[in-house]
This record gives structure tokens, C-alpha cells and sequence, in this order.
């Protein structure tokens, strides 16, 4: 059952260390720390992706910064209380890690697959200059009942087809994870520069269910 879950939810990201770990939480004596990994991008941008990641997969209290990691994971979500609402917390759930030594041009830095359910209505709309986008929540089950919920984004034809799904439905999604600032209207005064993660389709199927 553990495997048949672990393969609904694939991350590989090879990137650079660009902070410090700060601590996160702990579970049954087992410590958990969070790093920001900058990961480059086909063009000359790049994506700062938060990495957790367990004590026992290497030391936190030492100083990575600069250092290449690579990284074999989930894209996990939970839900933080703040502003009298919840707020949406993504991040890479580490399970293997190797540090290497340089990022070969070829290597495949950020690839993830899902399989889950849409359990929100698509948003469909143009931006102005007439590109088509689509939004879609899905829910990733985890292992004991739980679920990670994972916003992604879709483009031209991905988002026309994507714009046909219903909630209840499942879907395989294969793409990227990206980072994209957004600044926040915190009151009629102040606004606040936030960053969003979505899993940036590059190819969406329907599946039947009977392939569980």
C-alpha cells in the first residue's frame, strides 16, 4: 500500500543550497528542518523550491550554503493558521539526498509526476494578450487518510483540456515545480511580497479508476 502511494507523488530536483536550515518540527524523536534550494530553469531565470528534510538524512546544523544538491522526494502540502485563515504551505518532502559535485547541462534539475483527484472546479481565463491558462487543485492521497493538495497550472491546449474536468475525477499531471512572487494586500496601507509554488503542467491525462 506505502509504495502503491509513494509512486502517486515523484519529485527529483538537483539545485543549489541558498540558505540555512531553520528548524520545523519534530516527529517520534526525528527532527525535521527546512532550506531553500535554488533550482535554474531552461531559461535564465530560476525557482527557490523549500526542501524539507529529516536530521537523519545529514547534518542541519552545518552550513551547506553553495553546496549542489540532489533530491528524490514528494510535493507536500498542510495547512498554517494565520490571519484568522489557513494559508497553504507547499514544500519538497526529502526522501533521498546526494550532493554532487557540479549540474551537468543535460541533468533532468526538476520533474514531478502526480496522480490524484481534482477537488476544486478548474479556473479557466486569457491574460491580455490572449494566453490561455488554467487552474487546477488536486488531491494527492498519502498513506493513513491523508492528502496533499497541489495547485497546477496549465497552458494553451493542456488548459483548454483541463478546463473539461470535473471534481471527482482522476488525473496524472506531469511538469515542473515553480516559485512565483506575488505581492499581498495586507491592509489599505501596506501590501507584502509573497511567493506561491504550482506544479507547471507540461502533460495532463484522465485516468479510470479502475487503474488503482
Amino acid at each position: 500500500m506505502t509504495d502503491k502511494v509513494i509512486e502517486n507523488n515523484q519529485v527529483t530536483i538537483m539545485g543549489e543550497i541558498v540558505s540555512d536550515f531553520t528548524y520545523s518540527h519534530e516527529i517520534f524523536g526525528e527532527g525535521f528542518y527546512m532550506v531553500d534550494v535554488k533550482v535554474q530553469r531552461l531559461s535564465d531565470s530560476s525557482d527557490i523550491i523549500p526542501l524539507m528534510i529529516s536530521e537523519r538524512l545529514l547534518d542541519a546544523r552545518a552550513d551547506y550554503k553553495g553546496e549542489y544538491i540532489a533530491v528524490n522526494g514528494q510535493f507536500r502540502s498542510y495547512n498554517r493558521h494565520e490571519e484568522r485563515k489557513n494559508k497553504l504551505v507547499l514544500s519538497v518532502f526529502a526522501r533521498e539526498i546526494e550532493f554532487v559535485d557540479e549540474m551537468e547541462e543535460s541533468s533532468k534539475t526538476n520533474q514531478i509526476y502526480l496522480d490524484g483527484f481534482i477537488c476544486k472546479e478548474p479556473i479557466y481565463r486569457k491574460t491580455p494578450l490572449g494566453r490561455e491558462i488554467a487552474d487546477l487543485l488536486l488531491a494527492v492521497n498519502r498513506p493513513y487518510g491523508k492528502s496533499d493538495y497541489i495547485p497546477c497550472i496549465c497552458w494553451g491546449r493542456n488548459a483548454r483540456f483541463a478546463n473539461s474536468f470535473r471534481v471527482g475525477e482522476r488525473c496524472a499531471v506531469w511538469g515542473r515545480i515553480q516559485s512565483r512572487e506575488y505581492m499581498k494586500k495586507i491592509d489599505e496601507e501596506n501590501v507584502e511580497k509573497r511567493v506561491a509554488y504550482e506544479v507547471s503542467v507540461s502533460k495532463l491525462e484522465l485516468l479510470e479508476e479502475e487503474e488503482q
